[in-house]
């Protein structure tokens, strides 16, 4: 029989209260990290919906918006706030520019606002 174990008692009481420590910090570290990713969990089911549209702010004097974009638009910068569809289309009307990534103005339905129409020919 293989028995790698002290023949006295003494060191297997030792060997015990050893083990039952490291057993104790393995149990710990698996309770803070089920913990740790419950409150993952949560902070996942409870985060705000991403908005549908989002308008990129410029520096100095008022913030004023520089560019309109899709509410999960890679290319928007971080000075940015949510708007409502209506907001998103009267700034794109009023001019500011629409992202040339995700293109919230042919999400909008709004025409190409950048180049004027087309001249129209009258026939007499």
């Amino acid at each position: 029989m293989f028995d790698d174990l002290p023949p006295d008692l003494a060191r297997l009481l030792t060997l015990r209260v050893w083990h039952t420590l490291w057993l104790q910090r393995i149990d710990a570290k698996i309770a803070a990290l089920e913990e740790r990713e419950a409150e993952r969990e949560q902070g996942r089911r409870n985060r705000p919906a991403e908005p549908d549209w989002v308008v990129e702010l410029g520096i100095g004097n008022g913030r004023p918006p520089i560019e309109v974009h899709l509410g999960g638009c890679y290319a928007a910068g971080a000075r940015r706030r949510p708007v409502p569809r209506d907001e998103a289309r009267r700034l794109l009307a009023s001019g500011v520019r629409a992202c040339g990534h995700c293109r919230p103005d042919t999400a909008l339905d709004i025409a190409d606002l950048s180049t004027p129409p087309a001249p129209t020919t009258a026939s007499d």
